[in-house]
């Protein structure tokens, strides 16, 4: 891929996921700083072997930035039960995979492990909250990333709700909206989602200079 020649304000962004892109890229615009995939540098993806959201963010954003030259920000996120002591937490993408059980992959296997998991608990035990962890690197050897982060709280649900969304949102229930946060319309669940408050928090730390 070609990379242009004039790239100050270019930031490139560990993830080939259109979704993130995009609001990632609005939410940065008034900062002067241009997000582009990393799809354009053929940046290959790395193993996440963090044992945390910030050190798979982290893990993301230095590989994107060692092989493009340019400033990167990285995403981690997912979903933490409490009477689950955390889990599926930063294993949320593969958890019904995670045991070797071969109980399938995505997101519908990951639903139900996670159903099968809490079957029986009553609500108050069902509490849970979405996790959003953004670090943005200078450069790839930065010592002093900034990391921001975001948190969603509500409950699982006993079975699934809602046509929108993806994930475990049709099991997440939004107790401020009475409703599963897959069936939020999706401009409402970008104001007020995990990634959300983490992508506002995370400009407001450039902004002022972080």
């Amino acid at each position: 891929m070609s990379h242009t020649s004039d790239r100050a304000g270019t930031v490139v962004l560990a993830s080939g996921n259109a979704g993130k892109l995009k609001e990632l890229s609005r939410i940065l615009a008034p900062l002067g700083l241009e997000l582009r995939s990393q799809g354009e540098f053929d940046v290959p993806d790395v193993a996440e072997t963090g044992l945390s959201f910030v050190e798979n963010a982290i893990l993301k954003a230095r590989a994107a930035a060692a092989h493009t030259g340019l400033p990167a920000i990285a995403d981690d996120s997912g979903l933490e039960v409490d009477a689950l002591r955390g889990a599926p937490g930063i294993y949320s993408a593969r958890y019904a995979s995670s045991d070797g059980k071969g109980e399938g992959e995505g997101d519908a296997a990951n639903n139900r492990k996670l159903l099968a998991a809490l079957d029986g608990l009553p609500r108050e035990q069902r509490r849970a909250r979405f996790q959003c962890v953004l670090v943005y690197l200078r450069h790839a050897g930065d010592p002093t990333p900034v990391i921001a982060q975001g948190s969603w709280e509500g409950y699982v649900l006993e079975a699934p709700r809602g046509e929108q969304g993806f994930g475990y949102d049709p099991l997440f229930y939004v107790p401020e909206h009475d409703c599963s946060a897959a069936e939020l319309e999706r401009e409402l669940k970008n104001r007020i989602s995990h990634r959300a408050r983490a992508c506002a928090r995370l400009a407001e730390a450039l902004q002022s200079g972080g």
